[in-house]
């Protein structure tokens, strides 16, 4: 039970990198104009970049307890539910202003139904 914990902390600190950078890169002056006091000049896209940047990190930590109490085969699926997390946090939080498309819909499925696939216990005859 501690790796399936491990994973899902895992899962939900990168998926949040991933949105907490998105909504960074979006706010943060191209590259082409950066300027020296870029921490002066916009403190919460820097700071979010921080966090995404530490969240990441946080869940490389979380990832390795999980690989110490869950098997490879196992584990390694459960990663593809950041997939569904930072899509779902795309189309429903209103600073990203993503398209709900139903293609992307089926493919959510498709992922999920593959996580049940891999993760249900066999049954024994």
């Amino acid at each position: 039970m501690k790796g399936y914990c491990y994973a899902a902390a895992s899962v939900a600190l990168v998926s949040a990198a991933q949105l907490l950078l998105r909504w960074a890169m979006m706010h943060l002056p191209g590259f082409d104009a950066l300027e020296m006091n870029l921490l002066l000049a916009a403190p919460l896209p820097c700071a979010a970049l921080a966090g995404g940047l530490i969240a990441y990190g946080l869940s490389m930590v979380c990832w390795l307890y999980t690989l110490h109490y869950l098997p490879l085969s196992r584990a390694y699926p459960l990663l593809s539910l950041s997939y569904v997390l930072v899509w779902t946090g795309a189309i429903l939080l209103p600073p990203f202003h993503e398209v709900f498309r139903w293609s992307s819909a089926a493919g959510i499925g498709l992922i999920l139904l593959g996580l049940l696939c891999v993760n249900t216990p066999a049954c024994k005859k």
